[in-house]
């Protein structure tokens, strides 16, 4: 697919809001689901907008790609989703060229997550643009940044603490009940929701906690049963859920309907609660957060949760920021060979030419005699240098760089001076 922008780095944008300036409620309105990805993909090419790819998490949205404004991004983004374009562009950051790429070098390797050393979101990029690349919406540039990206979170994994010890969201929740409820062996907890997210927050609660006085609800059912008898766990239909939210004593929701599944009317007459909503968006009411013997918690309360861990993930900061920048700066300079490889490429055609006619003239129908091999390159070297001398002529306000540059890509040896 061919765009009609120029493929100057400076063209190459990204455009997103993050948990910087956005609470979680902002972020979900302008989430983007696998169908509203197809269609933003669709979109993209029939405004011949190429080298793009969608990163959108509990924590931020971003677009990435070549266009000549980047409003064109924003549009994409807000023809999508639900929320206010307006808003967005007000709440939007954009970072052009060598901003950009260091952009995303930072989202890949966690420097620039909520919670510091995030290790999930380069899995989260990498499945953003396969899903472009499948879609023929990922460029040879992008493709390269990725790999490069990848490569280098996994070297920062490798070779510093970056990501080390165990700090997520999922464990975020767990440090809270440990400070929050300190008999919560004899709590009754339902997690409603078993994908990722609720797994992760599970396992962590069994192994930290020692908590087995589980129910899990799901709306596919099988997903609950099959995790539940794995752990030894209580599992129940979704059609109990109200049921089970009255029930509980702790609530973890990592639903990800789009709109809120736990609503006030679940706990008139209820027994006091503590609710973590761990979804994007909410899944939980705002309006629950009204009733005054319920609790509750969103993803954004929990990432305010920092212990030791993550300090010892700040000092590895710079360790991490030399390789980005190392990486990064052989990033740039295939990205200039590239460029040059054009123009080279151009250069030899235009030399494989202007051979291939000098010795047709030469030949003129007539048998090719080795002693005229001296006169086709004497006429091919002259030319060469009419072309150049004529260049420098019609640009006489930059004839002295040219000439400097002739004199060094040919190592005259001559002194200009």
């Amino acid at each position: 697919m061919q765009g009609s922008h120029s493929k100057d780095i400076a063209h190459f944008h990204i455009v997103g809001i993050n948990y910087k300036k956005t609470d979680a409620a902002i972020r979900g309105s302008f989430a983007i689901n696998q169908a509203q990805y197809q269609h933003l993909l669709d979109n993209a090419k029939s405004l011949y907008l190429d080298d793009i790819f969608v990163l959108s998490t509990c924590n931020r949205t971003e677009i990435y790609g070549f266009a000549d404004d980047p409003q064109q991004l924003i549009e994409l983004v807000c023809k999508e989703t639900e929320g206010d374009c307006n808003l967005f562009s007000q709440l939007s950051y954009v970072k052009s060229g060598e901003e950009a790429i260091k952009h995303l070098y930072q989202v890949g390797t966690g420097l620039d997550s909520q919670i510091l050393g995030d290790y999930e979101i380069i899995g989260q990029i990498r499945t953003a643009t396969k899903f472009a690349k499948t879609n023929g919406c990922l460029g040879g540039f992008q493709e390269r940044l990725v790999n490069s990206v990848l490569q280098v979170s996994k070297l920062i994994k490798n070779e510093t603490s970056l990501s080390a010890g165990t700090v997520s969201v999922a464990f975020a929740a767990v440090r809270l009940l440990e400070h929050k409820v300190p008999d919560i062996l004899q709590k009754k907890i339902l997690l409603t929701g078993v994908g990722k997210i609720g797994r992760n927050t599970i396992k962590n609660m069994i192994d930290y906690l020692g908590v087995q006085q589980i129910t899990l609800v799901n709306r596919t059912a099988k997903v609950a049963e099959d995790f539940a008898g794995q752990h030894g766990l209580r599992f129940a239909p979704y059609e109990q859920l109200e049921q089970e939210l009255k029930a509980a004593d702790i609530i973890l929701v990592a639903s990800n309907a789009p709109e809120p599944t736990v609503l006030p009317s679940h706990f008139e007459g209820s027994t006091p609660k503590l609710i973590i909503d761990l979804s994007i968006p909410f899944n939980v009411d705002p309006a629950v957060r009204e009733l005054s013997h319920i609790e509750l918690v969103n993803v954004d309360e929990l990432s305010k949760i920092q212990d030791e861990t993550l300090q010892m993930r700040q000092q590895e900061v710079p360790k991490a920021l030399v390789i980005i920048e190392e990486h990064m700066n052989e990033f740039l300079y295939w990205y200039k060979m590239r460029k040059h490889a054009v123009v080279l490429k151009a250069v030899k055609d235009k030399l494989t030419e202007m051979h291939t006619k000098e010795i047709q003239q030469q030949k003129n129908g007539a048998q090719y005699k080795l002693e005229d091999i001296e006169a086709v390159s004497s006429r091919i070297i002259q030319k060469m240098i009419n072309l150049m001398a004529g260049k420098v002529r019609r640009e006489a306000d930059k004839s002295d760089q040219y000439i400097a540059m002739i004199n060094d890509i040919f190592e005259t040896g001559v002194n200009q001076e």
